[in-house]
């Protein structure tokens, strides 16, 4: 899988409109000279709207433990970076080959954009690993994700998808967000015979509800 880098931001802009000044009343009185019109009677302009903040997210800080408890996760989470081939490195083997593992690649939990976690789905040798009830997930789920500072930070599921390794959609799942989301990712589908891996991932898609 490849990493999309990049950053983005969005802005809007509102421009101001100005009040058209009301005619004046209709009376019987003499014409007579038009006065020196004062401050009060000068049509003002309505105060310009004030522009939309654009989104922000927390400070950096590494993923330590993620619990989804509708699945019955709830583990540490170590660091992964790429491998020579320029794709994350998943544990190999080891103690943390049933851990999951935060991307450093990707932002941190509730920080702007999407923070990444990964971990294996099972294991030949020793049977279903961290992510195996990863697929069962469902729209609504929460999961928590708790930072080296001590903050805990909630997702809400808002999408799970299933791609083929060879079709990975690195913009989706990598690009820009509007807000601080997370990523969970793990393999699924059918095992290729030839290989021994499995042959899609499956993608979970959350956003961020609170961070306290």
């Amino acid at each position: 899988m490849l990493v999309l880098a990049g950053a983005g931001a969005l802005g809007t802009a509102l421009a101001s409109q100005e009040s058209a000044p009301q005619p004046p009343p209709v009376t019987d009185a003499a014409p007579r000279s038009e006065p020196e019109p004062s401050p009060t009677d000068t049509p003002s302009s309505e105060p310009s709207a004030e522009p939309e903040p654009e989104p922000t997210g927390m400070s950096r800080s590494a993923a330590v433990r993620v619990q989804a408890p509708s699945v019955d996760i709830d583990s540490v989470v170590n660091e992964t970076g790429l491998n020579a081939e320029g794709e994350i490195q998943v544990p190999q083997h080891g103690p943390q080959y049933d851990e999951a593992a935060w991307f450093t690649g990707s932002p941190s939990p509730g920080e702007l954009g999407p923070s990444v976690l990964l971990g294996h789905v099972d294991s030949v040798s020793t049977g279903p690993s961290v992510f195996f009830e990863l697929g069962g997930i469902a729209e609504g789920d929460e999961v928590t994700v708790t930072r080296a500072d001590g903050e805990d930070v909630t997702f809400e599921v808002y999408r799970i998808d299933r791609y083929a390794k060879n079709a990975f959609p690195t913009a989706s799942v990598y690009g820009n967000t509007e807000g601080p989301e997370l990523r969970l990712i793990t393999c699924g589908g059918d095992i290729n015979e030839g290989t021994g891996h499995y042959e899609d991932n499956v993608v979970v898609y959350a956003k961020v509800v609170q961070a306290a």
